[in-house]
């Protein structure tokens, strides 16, 4: 018999580094008050789960908590962002004379992060994550993650072939993917299609 299996991608919500433009990685930063408030008027507009998988990281597993809180988190070392190492919590003003991270914006697909991670690292942990995912217990996923993680996933996976930097992805907002069976899912072939979420009609009516 064949099933279908649906994973919903999804980004925390607005932080104060955000805000400051700031690389936040494997550090964490709360949500800011904005960021709060934008996650209140999104609920009851997504679907309903019994789990969301979460990346560890505290503005993951607090945007989860807010948005469905009647679903338990399942917390994933694996989901969470780029390691930025050095340059975590700085912004563009800060580094931009910093010669590693000029070699960095000539070559960001490729070049080294001092103390974190490149992407060829981060995209191999990322896409064995979800190859480690447990579809057989679940045919309709959410996964609260980070941005650079959607756009990693999407870049792979989604119906339209875009690179990892034409993909936008909102604060609180993601993207849910469809396979019409889980072998298609299996074997790692795109999916047959997505939409925008959420949808901003709250799911109750």
């Amino acid at each position: 018999m064949v099933h279908s299996v649906a994973i919903t991608l999804l980004r925390h919500g607005l932080t104060e580094a955000n805000e400051r433009k700031a690389y936040l990685g494997w550090t964490d930063s709360p949500l800011s008050e904005g960021g709060k408030a934008d996650i209140q008027a999104l609920a009851g507009c997504f679907d309903t789960y019994e789990h969301v998988i979460s990346s560890d990281l505290p503005r993951c597993v607090t945007t989860a908590q807010l948005l469905f809180p009647n679903a338990s988190i399942i917390s994933d070392f694996a989901f969470r962002e780029m390691n930025w190492g050095l340059w975590e919590g700085k912004t563009y003003e800060q580094l931009k004379e910093d010669s590693y991270y000029q070699a960095w914006l000539e070559n960001p697909m490729k070049a080294d992060v001092p103390n974190g991670e490149s992407y060829p690292v981060f995209s191999e942990r990322i896409r064995e994550a979800w190859r480690n995912l447990n579809i057989e217990k679940a045919e309709n996923i959410a996964i609260m993650t980070h941005g650079g993680v959607v756009r990693e996933l999407l870049a792979h996976y989604a119906p339209e072939e875009k690179s990892f930097w034409d993909w936008q992805i909102p604060h609180a907002g993601g993207y849910k993917l469809f396979w019409n069976d889980k072998e298609a899912w299996r074997r790692g072939e795109r999916c047959t299609s997505l939409r925008v979420v959420p949808i901003m009609e709250k799911q109750n009516g």
